[in-house]
């Protein structure tokens, strides 16, 4: 094991869990990815991105349709060789496939076993970051969206994030990879970013092996 900071974490979680704002602060933590004295680009990748269509708010690797399948799988299998071809960096990632999973079961009632992925995330030393929160705060996590977004509409029935949250949380303890399951209501973005160095560190997946 050498001294060279490469953590690898994916950050899952319904919407309204802060889990942008959290990915972009661990990509600059120190504990994580070591002082930074000037800016340079690191890696935060998304299957959030709507790389599939030509279009805001199209489709992508999260909700493509039945005709993209292959499409999709290729890139997930593209994701994961390229981590492996750059093991030793750290790689910070805004949703992944536990959200393809959610998305197209529930929508599609299709029911993807991303076991080979996990099992390339886990040799690698991913983590996994479930981002969660208490019910009941779902209400004023929207009035502060509201205030940026650029798609208001999607977060008009908030017991769809509920409902969601419990799946996630199923879908996670499900998984292979080490999970933290990271209560965001009431704390800061620091705060929680701390919490992650922690965990990281007690884990052993601050460094690559």
């Amino acid at each position: 094991m050498g001294d060279k900071l490469c953590p690898k974490i994916i950050l899952e979680g319904t919407r309204l869990t802060g889990k942008t704002d959290l990915a972009f602060a661990l990509n600059e933590h120190p504990r994580l990815v070591g002082p930074r004295k000037y800016r340079y680009h690191s890696p935060l990748i998304s299957a959030e991105w709507c790389a599939f269509t030509n279009l805001p708010w199209g489709r992508g690797l999260i909700n493509f349709e039945f005709h993209e399948e292959a499409q999709a799988m290729e890139t997930y299998r593209t994701w994961l060789k390229l981590f492996q071809l750059q093991r030793y960096y750290s790689w910070m990632i805004d949703r992944f496939h536990l959200s393809t999973q959610l998305y197209q079961r529930e929508v599609f009632g299709r029911n993807y076993d991303f076991g080979w992925l996990e099992e390339g995330l886990q040799e690698l030393g991913f983590h996994l970051l479930l981002c969660i929160r208490s019910d009941d705060s779902f209400e004023a996590a929207r009035e502060e969206r509201l205030k940026i977004s650029g798609n208001p509409s999607q977060y008009d029935d908030l017991d769809i994030f509920r409902r969601e949250q419990g799946q996630f949380v199923t879908l996670a303890r499900q998984s292979r990879l080490p999970l933290l399951e990271l209560n965001v209501n009431t704390r800061s973005i620091e705060e929680l970013a701390n919490e992650v160095a922690d965990w990281m560190s007690s884990t052993g997946g601050l460094y690559a092996s």
